[in-house]
């Protein structure tokens, strides 16, 4: 009797542990196919080519200080001709120039009190009038960048600052760059997907990273200038886009 009981029972065990196997068999393979469905692989593309600043923008003006309102006034007035004779001699014509009105305020300083204290006073007015060009001759641009320095050690006050060498068609480099960024993250999918022995299936979700515009030869990005960064300083550039796609595993 207990033969045909423990006969019955092994019976009985094989047949669920077969059942068991077969189930984990399918339940496996079925887990794997929603696995599949759900997994995805992001990666980054990187696009980049060289362009060059096509125009520039140089701000130079005159300053005076004066005792009152009207010296100061005065003063920048007498010496204004002398920054549009300059401006003439390095061939700017009236047309690439825009001038600010002139402005005149309050010369504000600090005036040391007892015990390391100090009070801001009013020592006089300043006035100021700036002149903006913008120029597709960068070269003229440069040329003057380096006379200016002349011209105020001959005693004309003028300001100025260093030239701005820019880019006009920033967005259709930008949307060039997002294609050949995107078509590099494809392929770096398909190398990660083929080492893992899958393969990338649809894109699920893209975002673009910072547009950059760097110094030749600079690879540091990190600033935050037209989304990215914008260097004005250089006239050859390099233009950078990096994209981030999440793909879906067949």
């Amino acid at each position: 009797m207990n033969s045909d009981h423990n006969r019955s029972a092994a019976i009985l065990g094989g047949l669920l542990a077969a059942g068991l196997v077969i189930s984990a068999a399918v339940f496996g393979g079925y887990a794997r196919r929603i696995g599949s469905g759900k997994q995805s692989i992001s990666v980054k593309g990187l696009a980049e080519k060289p362009i060059r600043a096509d125009y520039a923008e140089w701000t130079i003006g005159v300053t005076a200080h004066g005792a009152s309102f009207s010296e100061a006034l005065d003063k920048l007035r007498r010496s204004r001709p002398a920054l549009d004779e300059f401006l003439k001699k390095q061939g700017f014509d009236k047309a690439s120039l825009s001038e600010s009105n002139e402005a005149v305020e309050p010369n504000m300083v600090d005036e040391e009190l007892p015990n390391d204290r100090t009070r801001r006073v009013q020592k006089g007015f300043n006035a100021t009038q700036t002149i903006r060009l913008t120029t597709k001759d960068m070269a003229r641009v440069a040329a003057a960048d380096k006379a200016a320095l002349q011209l105020k050690a001959k005693g004309v006050p003028v300001v100025y600052e260093a030239p701005q060498y820019l880019v006009s068609n920033l967005e259709e480099i930008k949307m060039s760059l997002i294609g050949a960024a995107t078509k590099n993250a494809g392929k770096r999918a398909e190398e990660f997907a083929k080492n893992g022995g899958v393969r990338a299936g649809s894109m699920r979700s893209a975002s673009q990273g910072a547009f950059y515009i760097l110094p030749v030869g600079e690879s540091s990005a990190d600033s935050n200038d037209y989304g990215g960064r914008y260097d004005k300083t250089t006239q050859d550039k390099t233009a950078r886009v990096v994209v981030t796609i999440e793909y879906s595993i067949d």
